[in-house]
Parts: C-alpha cells; sequence; structure tokens
C-alpha cells in the first residue's frame, strides 16, 4: 500500500466507523448468521498475490459485518459492557499508526510516564489512598493471575519461581462462589491447582462471602499443615453483581498474614462516583485492586487498572532482566513490563488520556448514575408486571429476573427459551444465568450511547415477547 493509498482508506475507515456507530440502532444487537456461515464465505487459501483495497474492504462489509455482534449498540444489554468511547477510538488510531512496543521506559519515555500520570489521576477518581500504586494490565484477568503469583512467593518465602512447587505443602487461595472464572484459571496456571481455591458460602442480599465460615476454612487450614496464601474479593461479580463485605474479609486476612486482592472488573468503574463507595468499603486495607476501564469507563479494550499497596512485591514476584533489556544511566525509572506477566505492552495510557481530558469525570459520573438509575427502573416496572418476578435486586446497573406465567411446567426452559427468543428479536441482547440453582434472565445497562428510550425498549421488549411465548 502506497502512501496516498493509507491515507486515502484511513480516510474511509474513519467515515465508516462513524456512520457505524450513527446507525447502530438500526441494526440487530446479536449477529443473526447460522455456525459456520463466515468461515464457509472465506476461501480456503490464502492469496498469492496482492488484492485491492477496495475488494478487501467490500468483502468486510459483505462477509464479515453480518457476522458481528455490535458490543457498542445502545441496547446491548447482555454480559457487561465494553464500551470504546469515540474520544478512546481517536487515541487507538494514533497508537496503531505508531505502533510502539513500551515494555520499557526507554521503548518510549512517554508511554510509561503518561501512564504513572493517567493511573495516579484514576485511583484519585476512586478515592482510592496515594499508599496505591498504579499499572496497566492487558485484563482483569492478567491482573488476578499477577496477585496469585505474588500469593504463592510471599507464601513460599520467594523460593516458588525457583523452586517449583513440587514438595511444598498445598497452598490454599479462598473466594466466594460469585467470583468470575479468570479466577480459576489463575489457579490452574500458578500451579496451585483448583482443589485448593476453595470457595466460601456466601450470606446476605448481595451475596458476599460468609467472613465468619472464611475464618473457620483458614483455622482448619492451617490446622491440617497447608499453607493459606491469600483471598480474592468479588466486588460486582459476572452472574449476580456478587459483592463481598471487604472490610470484613480484609479483617480476616490481616489476623492471619493473607494477601487480599479486590476483583471489581465491572463494579470498579462507579466508584468515581462517591455514593457507591459503599460497596467497596474497607478497600484501602487491601493489597491491590483491578477494575477494567475498558468495561463500563468507555476505554476499549484491552484496558485493565491494577492498583497496588506494595508494588516491589509483584516486581520481585515478575522482573526478569536480561542483559539486552537493562535501562543504562537512568536510576529511578519504572519498567512496567516487570510489573505485568507478559513482556511487550501496548500504549494503552493514550486512551484514558483521551477519554478522561475528553469527557471528564462529571461526565463519566452522569453516563454511569444514568445507567444505574435506568436499570433500577426497568427492574421496578418488571417487578410490577404480572408475571414477572426479581430474583436478585439491582447491583448498580445489574439484576436478574425471571417470568413464571401460570401453566408452564418446566419454567427453567420456558425462562431459557425466553432469552433466546429476545435476543433472535434483534430489539435487545440479554444474557441468562442461575441463582439458587435455576435459569434467571441477566440485564446490566452499561452502553456509552444508552438512553432512556432504550431502556424503554427493553422493558416494552421483554414483556411483549414473554407474553407471546406464554400464550
Amino acid at each position: 500500500m502506497k502512501d496516498n493509498e493509507f491515507r486515502n482508506w484511513s480516510h474511509k475507515a474513519a467515515d465508516w466507523s462513524a456512520d457505524y456507530r450513527d446507525g447502530l440502532r438500526d441494526r440487530p444487537v446479536r449477529a443473526q448468521t447460522s455456525p459456520g456461515a463466515i468461515f464457509n464465505a472465506i476461501p480456503e487459501i490464502a492469496p498469492e498475490m496482492p488484492e485491492p483495497m477496495d475488494a478487501i474492504f467490500a468483502d468486510f462489509e459483505k462477509v464479515i459485518l453480518p457476522g458481528m455482534t455490535h458490543w457498542q449498540h445502545p441496547r446491548f444489554f447482555a454480559y457487561f459492557p465494553a464500551n470504546a468511547a469515540p474520544a478512546s477510538i481517536v487515541a487507538e488510531q494514533l497508537v496503531s499508526a505508531m505502533a510502539a512496543q513500551c515494555m520499557l521506559w526507554q521503548t518510549s519515555p512517554a508511554a510509561t510516564e503518561l501512564e504513572t500520570r493517567v493511573l495516579d489521576w484514576l485511583r484519585r477518581a476512586l478515592g482510592l489512598p496515594d499508599s496505591f500504586s498504579g499499572v496497566i494490565q492487558d485484563s482483569a484477568s492478567s491482573a488476578t493471575l499477577a496477585a496469585v503469583l505474588v500469593m504463592r512467593e510471599r507464601t513460599l518465602k520467594w523460593s516458588g519461581n525457583k523452586a517449583g512447587l513440587a514438595g511444598q505443602n498445598p497452598l490454599r487461595i479462598y473466594c466466594s462462589g460469585q467470583v468470575h472464572t479468570s479466577i480459576d484459571r489463575a489457579i490452574w496456571v500458578a500451579g496451585i491447582g483448583e482443589d485448593n481455591l476453595i470457595r466460601i458460602p456466601v450470606t446476605g442480599e448481595l451475596r458476599g462471602m460468609d467472613s465468619a465460615a472464611l475464618e473457620a476454612a483458614i483455622v482448619a487450614d492451617k490446622k491440617a499443615g497447608l499453607l493459606p496464601a491469600g483471598l480474592i474479593a468479588s466486588v460486582g461479580g459476572t452472574s449476580t453483581g456478587g459483592t463481598d463485605d471487604v472490610a470484613a474479609v480484609c479483617g480476616v486476612a490481616r489476623r492471619h498474614g493473607l494477601y487480599v486482592h479486590v476483583d471489581a472488573a465491572w463494579a470498579g468503574s462507579a466508584m468515581i462516583c462517591p455514593e457507591f463507595r459503599h460497596f467497596w468499603s474497607g478497600v484501602e486495607q487491601a493489597d491491590s485492586v483491578v477494575f477494567n476501564p475498558h468495561k463500563w469507563l468507555g476505554a476499549q479494550f484491552d484496558c485493565s487498572a491494577h492498583f497496588l499497596r506494595d508494588p516491589d512485591s509483584l516486581v520481585k514476584t515478575l522482573a526478569i532482566q536480561p542483559e539486552f533489556l537493562k535501562t543504562q544511566g537512568h536510576d529511578g525509572i519504572i519498567n512496567y513490563s516487570e510489573w505485568s506477566v507478559p513482556l511487550g505492552r501496548r500504549f494503552r495510557a493514550l486512551k484514558i488520556w483521551f477519554l478522561l481530558r475528553a469527557y471528564g469525570l462529571e461526565g463519566l459520573r452522569t453516563m454511569i448514575r444514568n445507567h444505574v438509575g435506568w436499570s433500577e427502573g426497568v427492574a421496578s416496572r418488571l417487578a410490577a408486571t404480572a408475571g414477572f418476578r426479581i430474583t436478585t435486586p439491582p447491583m448498580l446497573s445489574l439484576f436478574s429476573f425471571r417470568h413464571e406465567p401460570k401453566g408452564i411446567a418446566d419454567l427453567d426452559a420456558h425462562n431459557l427459551k425466553l432469552v433466546g427468543a429476545i435476543n433472535d428479536d434483534g430489539r435487545i441482547y440479554l444474557t441468562q444465568t442461575k441463582v439458587d440453582g435455576q435459569s434467571v434472565i441477566r440485564f446490566q445497562a452499561g452502553s456509552f450511547d444508552m438512553t432512556q428510550a432504550d431502556a424503554d425498549t427493553a422493558f416494552e421488549a421483554i414483556v411483549e415477547i414473554a407474553n407471546r411465548l406464554a400464550r
């Protein structure tokens, strides 16, 4: 591609992107293609000779676009949001053009120093104390893995990386059953083993860990000669928003010398609003905290903010310094590749910088407050509608419900059929989960461009399709 072609097609891609965002409400939220349709439309063999860009772009629109689920759609109410605010997209275009490898300070000083500054902006916005330092990870999964590795090394007196786990008494990590499956994966990768991830019973409306049961499990493990290493607290769990009493579980952890990692991947964004911080009261006692600006805040994937009270423990766990990566002649600089499992690092800080400057914290707070209010409104309207039951109340903008009309024997099958019919309809997109063994439907408001009218459309679509299926 020649320079003039690069310029022309970059302009066309930007124009297409703006038109795409403007027209999202006219598209079904979820892809409507059948399995294998896209795969079979793509030739089996790569081309030997160059093809013209206009043909490639045409195939993108004809073949690829119909198979895309539109995560930026204002009526995307499934999973959690993966917002990409327009200002953040512009920043990513610049990052892609520069294509810098930002693993060390010397490989792009601006990337390192901007990351340090914008993570401190976020720390202050969340109300975290200045004893915390931040780093951008690719995802909450990586941040949690890093935390589990620190738990392992601290408990083994920093010998695990060298000697391995063979011959050691088993380490134990504690969490509730409401945590994300990335915690299971971190336990696998860290070599601790799934049998040593201890699920503590939950209690209360927010389905948080029973702190008395947590302490009993730790005491029992110590008596059995096992090695309690840490616990992972949840704030806004993926299924229904399960949230631990962070202060209580940190108190237990401190009594037993355990490391505490708080997974607030989705809900952490809401903590820029002071009125929501009671959900993680006591977070200042934790050792590390993660939240994803690439979910609710508007910085597109991938971008996770990982805050640590003692970053030296993380660096001691992860840092490797071969000669070719040493930075000469500079003291006191940060090499963030020593703070993460991957060595390579993208320039993720730029999109946070653009995002926070373009919308301001107050603009982002207004968005989040609207989402919470609109979700609570949908929940209230469903609760007042015959045949519907709210199965878990709103945790911020997430709640679950169940349709239980009279005369239907298998309500689990009915609700799974309902969520499928809603998604096939195309106006909105929802997902399902289980609550106390029953199939329920999740609703989560979080799209950057959502309006009150989109919440109204969601309520109307849910009730209309449920009534049709119940006839």
